[in-house]
């Protein structure tokens, strides 16, 4: 974790969750239906009132030029913004672009005074397998990606939590059923991460975050072979015939001794995953 000492304790009384399908709660379900997760377990720690302007699918573009302006006009006094993922696993996949975009996002929320909290990846490989080329493929897209969040943290000095050092991030509890978003308990872990973020910055957490899970649903037998006949079949074909290309292509370059180039603008249409 990186974190900016801030002398002064202050209180967050609006929170402003933007991202993609993490933030958004998904594999936190509610009994009675909709998601939870990483925002509102959050919100309720600090005690604070939560926006959520994330959506499923979302990319870097999304944030900045959808969710921004709208969570601009809430004034936050502090931020969550978990995006990226769905920018590796495009053909288009853009580092520079990612990182404009993601500058921009930050400093537009701290101009108005929010401490932004960014979150780096850990290794997606130990936890969905994929064979082994896209599996070294996306390894290398999350390495690029991790690289411009610590160029971003660097340049800004937002808190960030790693995913990668996180105790117990890699446990299968920790996951849903589809081996890709956090489960109530990765939700939690998440939400109790950024609250340690925000209290070493000074910010006041009343009701710290538990891990003990309560209020959400389990998904049983059934709901994890449907999601794999369901999503998780056609996920993996139709990223595979994204990603096959480039994983070949970096084994190709990497025979060669040649580095791996930029990549062109990311286009901003939200990609379900």
């Amino acid at each position: 974790m990186t974190a900016v000492a801030i002398s002064t304790a202050w209180t967050a009384s609006r929170l402003a969750v933007l991202g993609d399908s993490t933030t958004f709660g998904v594999g936190d379900p509610l009994p009675r239906g909709g998601w939870r997760g990483v925002g509102p377990l959050l919100g309720d720690a600090l005690g604070a009132q939560i926006n959520n302007f994330s959506f499923t699918g979302a990319r870097i573009a999304c944030v900045h030029n959808r969710q921004l302006p709208e969570a601009l006009k809430t004034r936050p006094d502090t931020a969550i913004v978990i995006a990226g993922m769905n920018d590796t696993l495009r053909s288009d996949f853009d580092p520079r672009q990612i990182r404009a975009h993601l500058i921009r996002v930050v400093t537009a929320l701290n101009a108005q005074g929010a401490v932004v909290l960014l979150a780096r990846y850990h290794d997606h490989s130990r936890v969905f397998r994929l064979p082994g080329s896209l599996r070294r493929a996306l390894k290398d897209r999350i390495d690029r990606l991790n690289a411009v969040i610590d160029e971003v943290v660097t340049e800004t000095g937002a808190p960030c939590l790693d995913l990668d050092r996180m105790p117990g991030a890699y446990g299968p509890d920790v996951w849903a059923v589809d081996r890709l978003h956090p489960s109530e308990l990765g939700h939690r872990m998440l939400a109790a991460g950024f609250g340690e973020l925000l209290a070493a910055a000074g910010c006041v957490v009343p009701n710290p975050v538990s891990l003990v899970c309560e209020g959400g649903r389990p998904a049983n037998k059934a709901e994890h072979f449907a999601w794999l006949i369901i999503k998780g079949i056609p996920w993996l074909w139709r990223r595979g015939r994204d990603l096959v290309p480039y994983a070949v292509g970096i084994m190709v370059r990497s025979m060669l001794g040649r580095a791996e180039p930029s990549g062109p603008v990311p286009a901003e249409a939200p990609a379900r995953p």
